[in-house]
């Protein structure tokens, strides 16, 4: 019964192996997904600054070509004035050389607002640059390890299995079958050890003549309340 017990207990080391190994077929892809995401949001944030701090600067090319068009019919405005001969012909002109200045202001104080969006950018550029150079260089170490441990998974866990079918093999079916029972009904862990008199499984208080039973190891013996297996070890907190 001791070599069913110490059997049992390094099935349930192989099962606790396996259990991570299929968590980890959940978290690998996500964690690996989010270190993605993380270097494709700043190069978007890279790509999006750039394309503002271009599309500034034509911009300004172009409403400063608009400023000089208008100044120059501005310009033939203002020099209209001296030929004029009637109040109606100086009030039209008068009125199209206010439009033109205002025209002009306005496009003057949109090159301001587009040269203060090109200062933004520049400056924000390099420390944008700066910080993806920092998170591509942490992040694909990080990528490379995981991709790693992705790669060789489906391995490990068949390699699991095959050590549990010899496990299995040489214990007694009857024992397999309250272990996978048990497993299968409370998940996790199912051969514990007693603690201070009580369950290391759910911690109800075992009688004093149980434990004795337990402790000789020639039969096996499950708590009454949670139904795992109970073991003996010689550790000083029993």
């Amino acid at each position: 019964m001791q070599k069913d017990l110490a059997l049992l207990m390094g099935l349930q080391e192989i099962d606790d192996q396996l259990g991570e190994l299929e968590r980890s077929k959940i978290y690998l892809p996500e964690m690996i997904t989010n270190l993605e995401n993380e270097i494709r949001e700043l190069e978007k944030n890279v790509t999006q600054n750039d394309e503002t701090l271009h599309k500034s600067q034509s911009e300004q090319k172009i409403v400063e070509l608009e400023i000089e068009t208008e100044k120059s019919e501005l310009d033939k405005y203002q020099k209209q004035m001296r030929l004029i001969k009637t109040n109606r012909e100086y009030d039209a002109l008068t009125a199209e050389i206010d439009n033109k200045k205002k025209i002009i202001a306005e496009k003057e104080e949109r090159v301001l607002t587009l040269m203060s969006t090109i200062d933004e950018c520049r400056e924000k550029m390099g420390e944008l640059k700066k910080q993806l150079e920092d998170i591509k260089s942490r992040n694909n170490e990080q990528l490379n390890m995981l991709r790693d441990q992705a790669s060789t998974l489906q391995a490990k866990i068949d390699d699991k299995f095959i050590k549990r079918k010899v496990v299995i093999k040489d214990i007694n079916k009857q024992i397999v079958g309250v272990y996978e029972r048990v497993r299968k009904g409370k998940g996790g862990i199912v051969v514990v050890p007693i603690r201070k008199r009580a369950c290391g499984g759910c911690f109800k208080q075992i009688p004093p003549q149980r434990i004795q039973e337990i402790r000789r190891g020639d039969k096996i013996f499950a708590c009454d309340n949670c139904g795992r297996i109970l073991i003996w070890t010689d550790d000083e907190s029993n």
